[in-house]
């Protein structure tokens, strides 16, 4: 057996334990910390999505732009733009979840569409994955058409692995 000397410790003393108490407080108090929603008076009424987030400390996740296409890449819900969006937002899900986040990580989003008559619709699925006290922001495009005939959307998304977090991979 090889032993090794340990150095000698310095005692611990109230004032010690007081600070190491209160790293690990404000350690804990930070991994939990939520990103913070900010909606300026000065700015149109934001309704599903926030003007602003401050984001917590933590490393950016970008995800690509999901489609409405299933794990072997077959489009979902031919001509039902509602089993579209739920598809979307189910790829995301997986994509979050795969980095060892959810929608609550979620800071951004960035929604192109072909058709802004499903307006209500994509308002109403977004409304169930992204959290309502403090939605991410979100931009809106509407295009001519996307990738792959047939597409009516594709959303991407950002969101903050918050610090002591991995990825699942």
């Amino acid at each position: 057996m090889n032993a090794r000397p340990s150095a000698p410790r310095a005692p611990r003393t109230p004032r010690t334990l007081v600070v190491c108490a209160g790293l690990a407080l404000a350690t804990a108090a930070h991994a939990r910390e939520a990103p913070q929603a900010i909606n300026p008076s000065a700015l149109p009424p934001a309704h599903g999505y926030s003007h602003v987030i401050v984001a917590p400390p933590g490393r950016m996740v970008s995800i690509s732009g999901q489609v409405a296409m299933d794990r072997g890449g077959k489009l979902v819900g031919e001509g039902d733009f509602r089993a579209r969006c739920v598809q979307v937002f189910e790829n995301l899900r997986i994509a979050l979840n795969s980095a060892g986040l959810d929608f609550r990580d979620v800071v951004r989003t960035d929604m192109y569409v072909t058709d802004l008559d499903h307006l209500d619709v994509l308002r109403d699925v977004r409304a169930h994955y992204l959290p309502a006290d403090a939605p991410a922001t979100s931009t809106l495009v509407k295009v001519d058409a996307l990738f792959r005939p047939g597409l009516m959307i594709e959303v991407a998304a950002e969101a903050v692995l918050p610090p002591g977090r991995t990825p699942h991979r």
